[in-house]
């Protein structure tokens, strides 16, 4: 019995790799149930014994995603060359995070667009989605620990409502990213200095953080 359940996580595993590479590659959209099949290995018949539906693996596809970007950064804002700069210094390269997923990991914030529509469409309940939500980088309580930094070194001016600041920050940097790779539509659109958009958002933030 031990060795049937490990065998189906095995594959279950492999399904969501194999998701996972697909999906990168090719949107979800694009991919059905029979291509990861045929990717991993498995029947279609088990394929949909694990997860039901191809928004089910939509959803493991993109908490593995979430996951390995975690351990990515995982560490990198616990270092004490992190930890010796200025609190305004702090926030400023934490907001740099999301110019390093536009930058490094397009595929991926392309893809997690059209994941968020997905979910609208199918109607996914907050439920369902718990466990993809707990994968999510959650920058906040790190910035808020930095931006309090900011504030005790007095770099950071102290009459700010930090909770709408970095909303506000988040989805502009996130939805302007997402806009840049989704590429260009209008004949007056130019995205040539995508990156530098980014940079003037964070500067902006950071400006707006500064203590005069």
């Amino acid at each position: 019995m031990g060795n049937e359940l490990n065998q189906d996580k095995d594959k279950r595993d492999q399904a969501i790799e194999a998701s996972v590479k697909l999906f990168l590659e090719h949107g979800i959209s694009d991919v059905k149930m029979t291509d990861i099949a045929d990717e991993c290995g498995i029947g279609v018949a088990a394929l949909y014994r694990y997860f039901d539906t191809k928004t089910g693996i939509a959803i493991e596809a993109m908490t593995y995603l979430w996951n390995e970007l975690k351990n990515m950064f995982s560490g990198v804002f616990e270092s004490d060359i992190f930890l010796r700069q200025s609190g305004l210094k702090q926030v400023t390269d934490l907001m740099r995070m999301f110019l390093v997923l536009y930058e490094a990991h397009p595929s991926f914030m392309k893809l997690l667009s059209e994941f968020d529509l997905l979910m609208i469409t199918e109607r996914v309940s907050k439920d369902e989605l718990k466990e993809y939500d707990k994968s999510v980088i959650n920058f906040y309580p790190v910035i808020e620990k930095s931006f309090m930094t900011g504030i005790a070194d007095g770099t950071i001016r102290d009459d700010v409502d930090f909770k709408l600041f970095y909303v506000s920050y988040a989805h502009a940097l996130m939805a302007v990213s997402q806009k840049l790779i989704r590429g260009e539509i209008l004949p007056s659109d130019d995205f040539s200095a995508g990156a530098k958009e980014l940079e003037m958002l964070i500067e902006s933030a950071s400006y707006y953080l500064r203590k005069n």
